[in-house]
């Protein structure tokens, strides 16, 4: 039996899409570049603010930014539209964001069946826990990336997320929509409810053979019980 429930946050939780697609154009349009669509924006986003940004530039600049090495090659603009993008983003993370219809529901939900929450995430701490102190205030954790807290797949957010609630893989199911929450899951060795109502197809979520797949938030718990991880 579960006593806790880790969400990843943009795309599972929160529908961040036109607001991050709002900060990487703001950035680009800095330094001479075109924006991208929101679809690009979808496409790019899962691996943290730095890896979205690289990706845009990559983009941006018709794929000549690649190192040899695979890398990107101009850190030093990488750097300055990183730096760009944050301080637009600080001001303007939720001009646009809301929580998935359905969420808020399911959260007071899981706390009525005494059901613990966090929320790890690959967004910057910061901004993280900014978010959840407008819409997620009943949340129990909040883990963005931080110095010590590597960007999943890494299991420092997962870790600290459970230090933080009291509680244990053994008793714990991760909930994510996109290819780094199920590798997240998968090295944590927890349980994986995959929502499709995220960032990506239920297709690309089918290929990590998640435990569980729901369309809407108010299945999580019945999927739960299928598993016989709640009563």
């Amino acid at each position: 039996m579960i006593d806790s429930v880790i969400f990843d946050l943009d795309g599972t939780l929160l529908n961040t899409l036109d607001d991050l697609t709002a900060a990487t154009n703001h950035a680009l349009n800095a330094f001479g570049f075109g924006g991208i669509s929101v679809e690009r924006v979808r496409a790019f986003v899962g691996n943290g603010v730095p890896k979205l940004m690289e990706r845009a530039l990559y983009f941006a600049t018709a794929g000549k930014t690649l190192a040899d090495n695979g890398g990107f090659s101009d850190k030093r603009l990488l750097n300055a539209c990183l730096a760009v993008f944050t301080e637009y983003y600080d001001k303007h993370s939720s001009d646009c964001t809301a929580p998935y219809a359905g969420v808020c529901d399911l959260l007071v939900c899981l706390k009525e069946h005494g059901i613990k929450t966090a929320i790890v995430t690959n967004k910057y701490d910061a901004a993280a826990k900014e978010l959840c102190s407008v819409f997620f205030k009943t949340v129990d954790a909040v883990v963005g990336v931080r110095d010590g807290i590597r960007p999943k797949p890494s299991p420092d957010g997962v870790n600290n997320a459970l230090e933080a609630l009291g509680s244990d893989r053994s008793r714990s199911v991760y909930v994510g929509d996109g290819e780094t929450d199920m590798l997240t899951a998968a090295a944590c060795g927890l349980p994986v409810v995959a929502v499709t109502w995220g960032f990506r197809d239920e297709r690309v979520l089918r290929e990590y053979n998640p435990d569980f797949i729901i369309k809407k938030p108010d299945e999580l718990l019945d999927a739960l019980r299928s598993g016989g991880l709640i009563d």
